[in-house]
């Protein structure tokens, strides 16, 4: 494990456990403003192929990728975000535009994770080569056996970080999460995950639940398990409820841009009027090729650097 003190590119770290002395990165939170984020522009195809190998629905349109990814950069940048666009991966690294996964950001720095999907496991160096020119420490890593995917992490608070347990995150990457969060006193659930489509098919936790409040989330209540939804309720969560018929269309995959504020892919309009009932103010993105296709909504494009709701 590499050392958790270090500095930031704009100031140093407290002690462990505490949050970075200045801006730069850090916020355990799923809603708090988000004032810095990396994104990956989407990488070559190496054949007509490809598409195929990663599990898309249809071969991939480059244009309209790129001038997806491209406006959905924008819209971050119009709502004050500071956005790390990062390109230049390998051709052939189609799924590395998702650039939740391959990391966790903590109070500490990042920690590197392992994936369960094997052809995205060079994505992790990617993510490592970002930090190490950003300046942001290594907190951690996960190691074999143990695989973890960002996608199967959840911030409840500040203290507590949900890990889906399924086909892309397995018992051993949680124990080691565990220990490596436990330095800096934050307490890990595992949150079982249904079998659903099987290991062919992604489902992480943030396919089901979405937080765009500290009290306030997106969810899809029917694969979610008993024990998850009883935390939920103890904890004093409100919820929106997806729809069955927008839930394969990436209703469930909300960002929190900050506290009821969130982006959402079109085409979903009873979540996003549930939304809007519950005092959000919601923003669209067009996303045939970038989202629809490949099966990963806003949370997935985007690997929160930094979130602050101080001034």
């Amino acid at each position: 494990m590499d050392g958790i003190a270090g500095t930031s590119v704009a100031g140093a770290v407290g002690p462990v456990g505490g949050k970075p002395m200045a801006a730069g990165y850090g916020g355990q939170s799923m809603s708090a403003t988000l004032r810095r984020v990396m994104v990956r522009r989407p990488a070559e195809a190496t054949g007509p192929g490809d598409w195929e190998a990663f599990g898309y629905r249809h071969p991939i349109d480059a244009a309209t990728t790129g001038a997806e990814h491209a406006a959905f950069v924008r819209t971050l940048r119009a709502e004050g975000v500071e956005v790390i666009e990062e390109n230049g991966d390998p051709a052939g690294e189609l799924d590395a535009i998702f650039a939740y996964d391959p990391s966790l950001m903590t109070d500490a720095g990042a920690v590197l994770l392992r994936m369960g999907k094997p052809e995205r496991g060079d994505e992790v160096a990617m993510h490592h080569r970002t930090y190490d020119r950003l300046g942001i420490p290594i907190a951690g890593r996960i190691e074999a056996p143990g695989t973890v995917e960002g996608g199967d992490t959840l911030w409840l608070d500040d203290r507590t970080l949900a890990v889906g347990r399924g086909y892309r995150t397995n018992a051993a990457g949680i124990a080691q999460l565990r220990q490596i969060l436990g330095e800096q006193g934050v307490e890990v659930i595992a949150v079982d995950l249904p079998h659903w489509h099987g290991p062919a098919e992604c489902l992480h936790l943030m396919s089901l639940i979405s937080p765009v409040g500290a009290d306030l989330a997106v969810v899809y209540p029917s694969l979610l398990p008993v024990s998850f939804v009883e935390l939920l309720d103890e904890r004093g969560w409100r919820t929106v409820e997806v729809p069955e018929a927008e839930f394969e269309s990436l209703g469930c995959n909300v960002l929190a841009l900050a506290p009821g504020v969130c982006l959402m892919i079109e085409g979903n309009p009873r979540t996003r009027a549930g939304l809007e009932a519950a005092g959000c103010r919601v923003l669209t993105y067009a996303g045939d090729e970038i989202s629809h296709n490949r099966e990963g909504g806003p949370t997935c494009l985007t690997r929160p650097l930094w979130r602050s709701d101080e001034a």
